[in-house]
């Protein structure tokens, strides 16, 4: 098991690695600690402004910060060409994620056109009480991720398909978007296949099987408390009557719409079965994608206008049922550029304050003033949360803390499976509620609703940095070093 390595996680570890100690070495001269605070507040201000009081777009938001703090940083003294190196390093780093917002964007529309999405929803329709769907929903996410390492990949196949099921059951798409969340990062976290759980015990020098354990003490609680709150919301819809006109009209329509057959589901099988191969995820989702364009052709009979038509604009043939449009009616290319943009504008947004040493200059000055380990390992948690919100990529957010703060885990005496669970806990895990963020953009895009609706419905989130403060706090679960446990013991003889 200390052996398994993702394949794709590992790459991009290398390679992030290299870029960051390039960009380590850019430029001539670094900000100071005052003028560092300064930059980044001003970011911070002006992504605000933009978003609150003048009601703007996130990407424009980010670019604005980002000319704003540029000028800044060059007033300053920060030359322009490692800005803008900076800007093409970031670029580099965010090429497979964009590839596979292409990706997605293209499998969910020739899928539907398939009959593939519209079957699941028609099973789930018919085989899933309104009763358990939330807690359900949340298992078969987590058992997915679990399986395949990837909350992407359950989010874009199994997460469409849970959103249609709810939407024909009247339960809110806040809930079911929670709750598919909530399972997805359950196995984004834990399973062994994940390229954030290789990564963040990679950066951290940790072996990967005490790494998984290690998140136990808290992942698993977090799961528990969300299956408790789905129980719950579930529990309302529970006298619901799923057999009345409407749930009918739904399934007569989407059976009337496609042909329903368990045939129709090889796509995701298909990529399901490469997944586990650890074959790498733009080829395993072209894979699913031209399954799915064989059987739309074959089985359900479109023609090659159609089938490319659904690549890039989506499936977009309405029936004579809203509900069910809003369930099908999705997907293609275009669906995804927006979030394209979203994420390339992150990358314009986080250049000026990496090139010009701002951040690498907070996290400095607050090395040296920390006095013990809950105090070091606390202010660890809360830098990296500041610069996952400035960076939105736990690639970059991961190798910077993680290679800055390990030693100083070997100082205090404190185990770094520590760092590489503080890593996942405020990474992975609040990866999805920042909707600037790479993960944020995607879940929103996906699922058809904003991060703001359904935060709160996906407790693991925020709970695991709850969670992860507790610990550090009470001393409980924190793993010390052989050496710092003989000096205890020595210490009460």
């Amino acid at each position: 098991m200390p052996a398994i390595r993702h394949c794709y996680a590992a790459a991009v570890y290398e390679e992030v690695k290299m870029s960051t100690e390039k960009n380590n070495k850019l430029s001539n001269e670094s900000l100071s600690i005052g003028k560092s605070a300064a930059l980044i507040l001003v970011a911070i201000i002006t992504i605000i402004l933009c978003k609150t009081i003048m009601k703007g777009d996130t990407s424009v938001a980010l670019c604005l910060a980002a000319a704003t703090t540029s000028i800044l940083a060059m007033i300053w003294g920060i030359k322009w060409d490692d800005i803008e190196t900076q800007i093409k390093e970031n670029f580099k780093s965010m090429t497979v994620p964009v590839m596979i917002l292409m990706c997605v964007g293209m499998l969910v529309g020739v899928w539907i056109l398939s009959g593939t999405i519209p079957t699941m929803i028609y099973y789930g329709m018919r085989f899933l009480s309104p009763r358990i769907f939330l807690v359900m929903a949340c298992i078969i996410a987590s058992i997915m991720s679990v399986m395949t390492g990837t909350s992407w990949g359950t989010v874009s196949t199994v997460g469409v398909a849970l959103m249609g099921v709810s939407m024909g059951l009247g339960i809110p798409p806040a809930y079911t978007a929670g709750a598919i969340t909530a399972g997805a990062i359950f196995g984004d976290k834990l399973s062994p296949l994940s390229d954030t759980t290789v990564m963040s015990a990679a950066v951290a020098e940790a072996d990967i099987v005490d790494h998984i354990k290690y998140l136990l003490y808290n992942t698993v609680p977090c799961l528990i408390i969300c299956l408790i709150l789905y129980a719950v919301l579930g529990a309302r819809y529970g006298s619901g009557n799923i057999e009345g006109e409407q749930y009918k009209l739904l399934l007569e329509t989407l059976s009337a719409t496609f042909k329903i057959s368990p045939i129709v589901l090889i796509p995701p099988v298909v990529v399901l079965t490469l997944i586990v191969m650890k074959k790498p995820t733009v080829p395993t989702f072209f894979a699913g994608i031209l399954a799915a364009m064989l059987l739309a052709a074959l089985y359900q009979g479109a023609s090659l206008k159609d089938v490319i038509g659904s690549l890039g604009s989506g499936y977009s043939k309405e029936t004579e049922v809203e509900i069910v449009n809003t369930m099908v009616v999705r997907g293609g290319l275009k669906s995804m550029l927006s979030t394209v943009v979203l994420v390339l504008s992150a990358g314009v947004f986080g250049a000026p304050l990496k090139a010009s040493g701002a951040i690498e200059s907070i996290i400095g000055r607050i090395e040296s003033i920390v006095k013990n380990e809950k105090q070091m390992m606390l202010a660890v948690g809360v830098l990296h949360i500041i610069l996952f919100l400035i960076v939105v990529s736990y690639y970059v957010s991961f190798i910077i803390i993680g290679n800055m703060t390990k030693d100083l885990y070997d100082k205090y005496g404190v185990k770094r499976v520590n760092l590489s669970r503080t890593l996942e806990d405020t990474g992975t895990a609040i990866a999805p509620l920042i909707p600037w963020g790479l993960s944020g953009a995607f879940y929103s895009t996906t699922l058809g609703i904003n991060v703001t609706e359904f935060v709160l419905f996906a407790p693991i989130c925020y709970l695991s940095c709850i969670f992860g403060a507790f610990y550090i706090i009470t001393g409980f679960t924190i793993a010390h070093t052989d050496d710092f446990e003989e000096k205890k013991k020595r210490k009460f003889v």
